[in-house]
């Protein structure tokens, strides 16, 4: 396809930061090394679970731990602290949720506290939870932006073994003091890299000094940058490192190219081009700003292309309904700020395209790990001006 056509110039976006990225870091081709599945020396049968939890696991079909469980759920049924670094879609929310269930039902007076950068990731936790635990009496709580705080405030009061939260809810309600976290003995920060790039640092502070009672501290991240050693040290102490990917680099299962767009055209109609190819089948296109990727929906569904967005001035209830349209494959192009970078698992994502550059490396890496999951290949655009 020729992405050069003359057309008339489009006009200038809202000014933000340039991208300090260099954009031929952003072309590569997927490897076609073939990676031997990891596969684990002992199934679940004989990791000496309560027999509740092992007869959940079973019954929602997994056999043999994962990779980031299999090195990580003896340590953590231990009460050590952990850092773990591993990819979204590696299993780590139940490598740190089933050993809290199994201290919570073998010992009792343990309660956990999972925190999070997004609402979708906060109830896809919450979700696991729940399969984990049925046939038990233990009760979660998923306090998140959105929803009623009101409602909120009533709950937090109640007696509940895990609560899963983002930040700004979760302070909102120890502030308001319906949320008491002193006596909570396990804290887990998910998608903790995520959560600093969001600029919730100072709402992790505030929570991990509050927690008096804290016995066990589990960070998991997809990527690890070195300035963020000595806060992690911090919070987590001579913790145990667990690495199942090394969280430095992009995808190789993921073909990524960029497209220059000259002056003489027009941007989105080298996107409309680019999209109208029967490749595209389901695509997440991220832009800058949630103005930004408001106008490009509406110029998509214009197009005759079916499209939604996901940004956080969206409510919980509208984004949720767009993610399972995007799922079922009713919308063919999702668009989104970086909030969908994150806690967002959906399967068979053909395409990511940045419509701008983004701001950093990392955020490029969560980007386009949307797509060549598990054995498929995917595919990453980034338009280069």
């Amino acid at each position: 396809m020729n992405y050069h056509k003359n057309k008339r110039r489009s006009r200038p976006s809202a000014k933000r930061p340039a991208s300090q990225l260099n954009p031929e870091l952003l072309v590569k081709k997927s490897t076609a090394t073939v990676v031997t599945p990891y596969v684990s020396a002992r199934n679940f049968t004989q990791l000496n679970l309560h027999q509740t939890l092992e007869n959940n696991i079973a019954s929602k079909g997994y056999r043999t731990p994962s990779e980031i469980q299999d090195k990580c759920i003896d340590q953590l049924i231990a009460a050590k602290n952990m850092v773990g670094i591993a990819a979204t879609g590696t299993g780590k929310t139940g490598a740190f949720l089933i050993p809290i269930i199994h201290q919570v039902l073998t010992q009792g007076k343990v309660s956990g506290l999972v925190v999070v950068p997004t609402r979708e990731l906060a109830q896809q936790v919450q979700a696991e939870f729940i399969s984990l635990t049925k046939g038990t009496r233990l009760r979660s709580a998923c306090f998140i932006g959105g929803t009623n705080v009101g409602k909120d405030m009533a709950l937090a009061r109640q007696k509940i073994d895990l609560i899963v939260g983002t930040p700004g809810r979760l302070n909102d309600l120890i502030e308001r003091r319906a949320l008491r976290i002193e006596n909570i003995s396990i804290l887990v920060l998910d998608e903790f890299d995520r959560m600093l790039d969001m600029g919730f640092v100072h709402d992790i502070q505030k929570m991990v000094s509050g927690m008096h009672g804290r016995k066990q501290t589990i960070l998991f991240s997809a990527t690890l940058d070195s300035s963020q050693e000595k806060l992690i040290k911090e919070i987590t102490g001579s913790a145990i490192r667990v690495n199942v990917t090394s969280g430095t680099k992009s995808s190789d299962n993921v073909d990524q190219n960029i497209i220059r767009v000259k002056q003489s055209e027009n941007k989105f109609e080298v996107l409309y081009d680019l999209v109208s190819e029967a490749s595209f089948e389901k695509v997440l296109l991220f832009a800058e700003t949630k103005r930004g990727v408001d106008k490009l929906s509406k110029q998509l569904t214009k197009s005759g292309i079916q499209s939604d967005v996901i940004h956080g001035n969206k409510s919980q209830n509208y984004r949720t309904r767009a993610i399972e349209l995007f799922k079922s494959g009713k919308t063919k192009i999702l668009v989104a700020t970086d909030v969908a970078a994150r806690g967002i698992d959906i399967k068979g994502v053909t395409h990511v395209i940045n419509y701008q550059m983004p701001q950093t490396m990392d955020s490029y890496i969560h980007r386009i790990g949307r797509t060549g999951r598990a054995d498929a290949t995917g595919v990453a655009y980034t338009f280069v001006n």
